[in-house]
């Protein structure tokens, strides 16, 4: 018997979370003897997967033109066709409404699953009920990252095809990953992130650096990530006086080994989905302490167990739980102490068998 056939698309192969989660997804698939395939409409590859790779970006013009989109979209309805595949599974982010109706009613031809990874739900799904029931209410499954993103989209759009799944890590990776040496010579926490936008707030996050004791007893602040506001939070460093201490080391292939050494690891999100960086800092054994943001982080972070929850956009308490940690060692080493454990539930392997039971795929079925 022929193995089960799986497409995962997303937008590329680098940078971002829903990037990692598609990448872990696609070897664990692989491993469990699907034939896996890839799809990505950006020609960016870095993460190790699994599985045969369908570079769509690779035909996109330097204009984008509308006969380039349509070209395309001719190219992956082609692609489909010919692999015949038993589930289809959408990471990417879906804005355009007339793109994501061609593709679910006349690109997608088999079960279709779609990931909504943030409560900024307009990022995955139309504002208007009328068009997200078009496109997504004859979907196989709408997979929600989080309980707090499950109940948002239920509330909003009434669907009946909802589940949550959380994103999964490689903690065995991690943990070998994080053992690489850095060329740091000093003590220093941690945040990870893109800055194009400022969802991440890396402003506010130097703004609370700067009122904490941090930097007055030498530990510094590594920011990992890349992103055209570099300049904007170097000022914003400059402003505050902190710009010696605060330091943008770019994207890095392996931020882990910076996480394992970190003193911990800090999340000043406006709204996430499930953030990644806060279960792979606890898989280092590093705890973090994050804005209780919607949504993510509370079904990440035990207040006081892993890590210290804030209340969401309060720069002074975001300070003050920063010198916490650093002042109260009794705490801050229970929380270290209580890291790894705490993220077993992320594991590739939980997940990837809820996936798994999910399609209704196990080894007696391929």
């Amino acid at each position: 018997m022929n193995p089960k056939k799986i497409a995962l698309v997303g937008f590329r192969l680098s940078g971002g979370g829903g990037d990692r989660v598609m990448a872990n997804l696609s070897n664990y698939f692989h491993e469990k003897g699907l034939d896996v395939h890839i799809v990505i409409f950006h020609d960016e590859l870095g993460y190790n997967c699994s599985g045969t790779v369908f570079n769509l970006g690779r035909f996109k013009s330097t204009t984008n033109s509308v006969f380039n989109k349509i070209k395309r979209l001719r190219k992956l309805k082609k692609y489909f066709k010919k692999h015949d595949f038993d589930f289809i599974i959408d990471f990417r982010f879906r804005i355009n409404v007339l793109q994501e109706l061609l593709i679910s009613k006349w690109v997608y031809n088999t079960n279709k699953v779609y990931t909504i990874h943030s409560t900024h739900l307009q990022t995955f799904l139309p504002n208007s009920g009328f068009l997200a029931n078009l496109i997504y209410k004859d979907s196989f499954k709408l997979i929600s990252v989080s309980k707090t993103i499950n109940d948002e989209v239920s509330e909003k759009y009434g669907f009946n095809n909802l589940k949550t799944i959380y994103n999964p890590i490689d903690i065995s990776l991690i943990e070998k990953l994080a053992k690489d040496e850095i060329d740091v010579a000093f003590k220093y926490i941690i945040a990870v992130g893109e800055y194009h936008s400022n969802v991440k707030q890396f402003d506010k996050l130097i703004e609370a650096y700067a009122k904490s004791r941090l930097h007055t007893i030498d530990i510094h602040l590594i920011i990992l990530g890349k992103g055209k506001n570099e300049n904007y939070l170097r000022d914003i460093a400059k402003q505050k006086q902190v710009e010696t201490f605060v330091h943008f080391l770019g994207f890095q292939d392996n931020p882990y080994k910076y996480m394992h050494s970190a003193e911990f690891l800090v999340l000043s999100s406006k709204y996430e989905g499930l953030p990644m960086v806060l279960i792979e800092s606890l898989a280092c054994g590093t705890p973090v302490v994050a804005f209780n943001c919607p949504s993510g982080p509370s079904e990440i972070v035990s207040n006081e167990e892993n890590g210290l929850l804030v209340k969401h956009q309060d720069i002074e308490k975001l300070s003050e739980a920063m010198n916490r940690f650093i002042e109260d060692r009794e705490l801050y080493n229970y929380c270290r102490s209580n890291s790894r454990s705490s993220v077993e539930k992320f594991s590739i392997d939980k997940i990837g068998e809820q996936w798994m039971a999910m399609m209704t795929l196990n080894s007696e079925s391929f």
